[in-house]
């Protein structure tokens, strides 16, 4: 376990010594292939890394914005014409990130509920339902690959099976890797993150009521509490035998950066244990570090933000739920359940814009496969 900012940042640099290839996911289904370009070492790293980096640049997420804004609204004015409380994980945090992703691929919502039973099940299930989901997820994504080799739309997963790396088209086990990484890695953790936030608010209605005033700062606001409520533990293997600051390290080891820890490191942070949502020159590894630097960081980023914009645009000042607790659990995401918001007025939210509901096809912001010349 290591726990200081400086040796997290040492250990994710050190590709050579600290490898990610652990095929987490495909373990589970007694194979092993990986997920991409997570769990990829160099050379075949940076390929894929280089391939897929222009769909999650800032341009192409801000043109996103749009739809992603549209989503959250719809499942958020849903929730205050109904009622005056809600599960913030189960109504709006996992929905929300689902629709995201669903958009991403150009598909309808109308899967939504199969795809967070899959993800709940996967991430807190028993052994039998996590193998049942994961073979469910595999066989989800190469479905939708199969598709768009026929039927090719602007959309993620048409840009990956008509990708093609030093002179050829992608395999199959590649395709999937890529999928099944975008499906897991983008649910939760943004899920997740959301929830810790909301709970924060409700808990703290001074900085509720700040970013209620001063809607401007919540793009800062949620780097602070990305730092304080950091919810991915990243694992490395050790490639060799190695002395690391004193600690003997053999190969094959498991190395734990979690980034929860370093980020409340007295020496990269002044007060680390108090959050301030005015904290500038934020310099928190809540998305890693390193050449594994998280590719869906700018995604993430926007879709917390606007998350926490579009709630509080529309929800009156909310607090915990009296007689419910919070549970919060830990494993290679952290994550709360149990989060119970209750307001004390109906809201009026604004009224439904024709065409509200997305219609999941962000045609802006995919480039074709071929405008990279790979």
């Amino acid at each position: 376990m290591i726990t200081r900012a400086r040796d997290q940042r040492k250990v994710l640099e050190d590709l050579d010594t600290f490898s990610s290839h652990r095929s987490i996911f495909s373990s589970a289904l007694g194979e092993n292939w990986p997920m991409i370009p997570l769990e990829l070492d160099p050379p075949a790293h940076g390929i894929f890394r280089a391939l897929l980096n222009p769909l999650f640049s800032s341009g192409r997420v801000m043109a996103l914005e749009r739809t992603v804004r549209r989503q959250a609204r719809a499942l958020i004015n849903r929730i205050a014409r109904m009622r005056t409380s809600c599960d913030v994980m189960k109504d709006f945090a996992i929905p929300f990130t689902v629709d995201v992703f669903l958009g991403f691929l150009g598909l309808s919502n109308s899967r939504t509920e199969i795809l967070i039973r899959w993800v709940s099940d996967l991430l807190h299930g028993n052994g039998v339902k996590r193998t049942e989901a994961a073979q469910s997820i595999v066989k989800f994504i190469d479905e939708v690959a199969a598709m768009r080799r026929k039927q090719p739309a602007a959309d993620f997963m048409t840009f990956v099976v008509q990708a093609q790396i030093e002179g050829r088209s992608l395999t199959k086990a590649e395709v999937r890797g890529i999928g099944v990484l975008f499906l897991v890695a983008g649910l939760d953790t943004v899920a997740a993150a959301i929830s810790f936030d909301l709970a924060y608010l409700a808990r703290n209605p001074r900085d509720q009521n700040l970013l209620r005033r001063e809607p401007n700062r919540i793009a800062l606001a949620v780097e602070e509490l990305l730092r304080a409520y950091s919810t991915v533990q990243i694992i490395r293997v050790a490639t060799k035998d190695v002395d690391f600051e004193g600690v003997p390290i053999r190969k094959g080891d498991y190395v734990s950066c979690a980034t929860m820890i370093a980020n409340r490191d007295p020496v990269e942070f002044k007060c680390p244990d108090t959050i301030d949502l005015t904290r500038q020159d934020n310099r928190h590894i809540a998305f890693g570090y390193g050449p594994h630097l998280c590719l869906g960081a700018n995604l993430a980023r926007r879709e917390i933000a606007i998350g926490i914009h579009e709630w509080l645009a529309r929800i009156p000042t909310f607090r915990i739920k009296e007689g419910t607790a919070p549970i919060t659990h830990g494993g290679h995401v952290f994550g709360v359940e149990n989060l119970i918001l209750t307001w004390s007025r109906p809201t009026r939210p604004e009224p439904v814009e024709r065409n509200e509901e997305p219609s999941h096809s962000p045609t802006v912001g995919i480039p074709s496969a071929s405008s990279h010349g790979m």
